[in-house]
């Protein structure tokens, strides 16, 4: 086999993946936010006042590197945490006002990304669409090789 980095799926996700995430940074400092926290709050745009479970299975993100998410957002005004009256091992997040005002800053930001990215619109909906496809499909592979 004759090895060539730039034919490889992973690392083509990867790097663009990285070169995404700096153009969001350099969209999201003004607002004050990561852009993990962003995508949090995106989640919590679309639905308010879910449990940090929830919210981690929509992200995609451990409980390690959620809650001190979670903290730094608290700590920042645009959500509250609190636990569940009859279940305490269970979190509520909630946006505060000033997390919901964040909403109408943030509007601007997808379309500012879609500025910096030379990709036609068909292009990008048929890259969306297959970025959808593989995300629904993820499974464990345990072995790292899959049985045919």
């Amino acid at each position: 086999m004759e090895w060539k980095l730039g034919e490889q799926l992973c690392f083509l996700l990867y790097a663009n993946s990285r070169h995404v995430i700096k153009l969001y940074k350099d969209l999201l400092d003004p607002l004050n936010l990561t852009y993990t926290q962003y995508i949090t709050m995106i989640a919590l745009w679309e639905e308010d006042h879910q449990t940090v479970s929830t919210l981690g299975e929509k992200l995609a993100l451990d409980s390690g590197t959620l809650t001190p998410l979670l903290k730094k957002l608290e700590q920042d005004g645009k959500i509250t945490r609190t636990r569940d009256q009859k279940d305490e091992r269970r979190v509520w997040i909630d946006l505060t006002d000033a997390g919901k005002k964040l909403s109408k800053d943030a509007e601007r930001v997808p379309q500012e990304l879609v500025k910096c990215v030379d990709l036609p619109y068909s292009d990008a909906m048929k890259l969306f669409d297959i970025l959808t496809k593989l995300h629904a499909s993820q499974k464990s592979c345990d072995s790292g090789v899959q049985d045919e």
